[in-house]
């Protein structure tokens, strides 16, 4: 599907939320399209590391870390989702081995980066409803990113 989110935008101008522009692309692509699946971590990405090991039919991962400064995804994590065709990856966190995750035809956005991984081994939740960047991510909802901005929809957009 070929798109561009400020044609989207113009198109479905009440039923797009427009994310506040505050994460930065770090994958091999700045473009992504896909059904959102969310994972709400505490401490940990051990949750985020068996969902990208199972099939993401070209869908987005939408994570919520509430923006704690440790990386959340790095090299090996981004190596999962290309392997097992995730689009994306949208980060309310941090990121590391960026000079790997742009040699990788994913999709990553996050805060920024951080050399220091993540530590204690917990468990995360998946399919919560999160909220940052000033929009609600709900899983089973459609997001839209290219060099304009990340949207999201209720419904598949069509041009």
């Amino acid at each position: 599907m070929t798109f561009q989110t400020s044609d989207l935008c113009d198109k479905y101008d009440n039923t797009v939320q427009v994310l506040t522009p505050l994460l930065h692309s770090f994958g091999g692509t700045n473009r992504c399209f896909g059904q959102i699946v969310t994972c709400k971590l505490p401490d940990h990405n051990y949750t985020l590391k068996q969902l990208l090991q199972t099939s993401g039919d070209g869908k987005v991962c939408v994570v919520d870390v509430n923006a704690k400064f440790t990386a959340v995804v790095g090299d090996t994590l981004m190596a999962f989702a290309a392997q097992n065709n995730w689009a994306g990856i949208i980060i309310n966190g941090y990121v590391r081995d960026t000079i790997n995750t742009k040699k990788i035809n994913v999709a990553l956005f996050a805060l920024g980066t951080c050399p220091k991984k993540t530590q204690l081994e917990k468990k995360g939740v998946l399919g919560e409803t999160l909220h940052f960047a000033g929009v609600d991510f709900c899983d089973g909802d459609f997001l839209y990113a290219d060099e304009d901005g990340i949207i999201t929809s209720k419904e598949m957009l069509y041009m």
